[in-house]
């Protein structure tokens, strides 16, 4: 293998990922993982694993993983709701010329009732940020 490898590694998972320290520095120069803990990137919380306890490096650089990781997901965030738009565009085009009728009876109350649904929420949210902003 070309390069060195990072002295941390996170395994994602749900809310969060397992931690593990990487070693390369074995007599084998085989690739060890120690796991060192769990986290939880919605509520921030970091838990040694087992009986361990965690350096004030670990600290930091699972400190740093975690902020880097929650822009991550507030990007992805955006970008799926941006993608969203574009596909609500896209079924516009094909309602109007390409569904048959049978595809629109499929679909159109749960698209109505979604689309009401979010339209309430997003007008509902306006007037909060409207009436802040004042």
């Amino acid at each position: 293998m070309g390069g060195d490898l990072p002295e941390y590694y996170f395994r994602v998972r749900d809310n969060g990922a397992m931690v593990f320290r990487v070693d390369t520095q074995n007599q084998q120069r085989r690739i060890e993982m120690d796991q060192i803990a769990v986290v939880n990137v919605k509520n921030g919380e970091i838990k040694p694993n087992g009986d361990r306890k965690l350096s004030d490096d670990d600290m930091e650089e699972i400190g740093h993983w975690m902020e880097e990781r929650r822009a991550l997901l507030a990007e992805r965030d955006v970008d799926d709701i941006l993608r969203t738009v574009d596909h609500l565009n896209l079924t516009a085009q094909w309602a109007q010329s390409k569904a048959a009728p049978e595809q629109l009876e499929e679909v159109t109350d749960a698209l109505l009732l979604a689309m009401h649904d979010l339209r309430s929420v997003l007008v509902r949210k306006k007037a909060d940020r409207m009436l802040k902003g004042k």
